[in-house]
């Protein structure tokens, strides 16, 4: 599913250029190891990812404060999107250096995207109770204002916007197919089994959503509509299409219909 897959990982590398984990601060005195590096979180935060120690390295970031409030089943609820993170990270994590200025700082990470040339992306730290851990303060306080919900209320966000854009391929999907079979359109089934949808539109567990797509009287009309498939978890907005276009609206995960737009 090329559209729901390119804003996860859009979703994901934002996500990832905001954390970075290190050990807990302690006093400075012979017998213990010195606070890490701004570069050194960096490397400790992949490693923990890619281990999937995802509770242990978001613990060590600003987002504590949505990690540690959860309960283990609504943490494991979450670790879906979790892993699609840590899929996508690279096995080494080069870096480019750093800058450091007061309790601010910057690791400069080297990203490769397929035949594109390297860039350098920044990474931002703070400096917090001695420690350093990525993101910056406005982010921070966001973080904390949504407490554990941040996970969640960031997930919904995401699927709102992968429906609209798949709602958009379901439009583009019946006008194709009208245009090869003299003006019918095709419902949810067809479209899928002709390649002009995405198949895991057929479940709920890449998308969140439950999709439908209708060509009642024989195809000479369409509609289609999408539900969350956990209210308030997965979404909180129902849609529904037509020719007229997309509306939406928060009806308790029922579904919407012109009439109660």
């Amino acid at each position: 599913m090329a559209a729901v897959s390119s804003r996860s990982q859009f979703f994901a590398r934002l996500i990832l250029a905001a954390l970075v984990f290190c050990v807990p601060a302690m006093p400075v005195i012979s017998q213990q190891p010195p606070v890490r590096s701004p570069s050194d979180t960096v490397r400790e935060f992949y490693k923990a990812m890619r281990e999937k120690r995802f509770r242990e390295a978001f613990a060590l970031s600003i987002y504590r404060p949505a990690i540690d409030p959860l309960k283990p089943q609504e943490f494991e609820d979450l670790r879906p999107d979790f892993e699609k993170m840590a899929a996508i990270l690279p096995d080494q994590v080069n870096l480019g250096g750093e800058q450091i200025s007061g309790d601010l700082a910057t690791v400069f990470v080297k990203v490769k995207e397929g035949d594109k040339p390297e860039q350098l992306e920044p990474v931002p730290l703070i400096l917090i109770d001695g420690q350093w851990i990525v993101g910056d303060r406005e982010n921070q306080a966001v973080v904390k204002k949504a407490g554990k919900q941040f996970f969640f209320n960031t997930r919904v966000d995401i699927h709102h916007s992968e429906v609209q854009e798949m709602l958009t391929r379901v439009s583009l999907a019946e006008l194709l197919y009208s245009q090869q079979h003299e003006g019918r359109f095709g419902d949810l089934a067809t479209l899928i089994s002709l390649g002009l949808l995405p198949k895991d539109l057929e479940g709920t567990a890449s998308t969140g959503y439950r999709f439908r797509v209708n060509a009642p009287d024989g195809g000479k009309s369409w509609n289609a509509a999408a539900e969350p498939a956990q209210y308030g978890r997965t979404g909180k907005l129902s849609f529904y299409l037509d020719a007229a276009g997309v509306r939406s609206g928060d009806t308790g995960g029922k579904p919407l219909t012109p009439a109660k737009n």
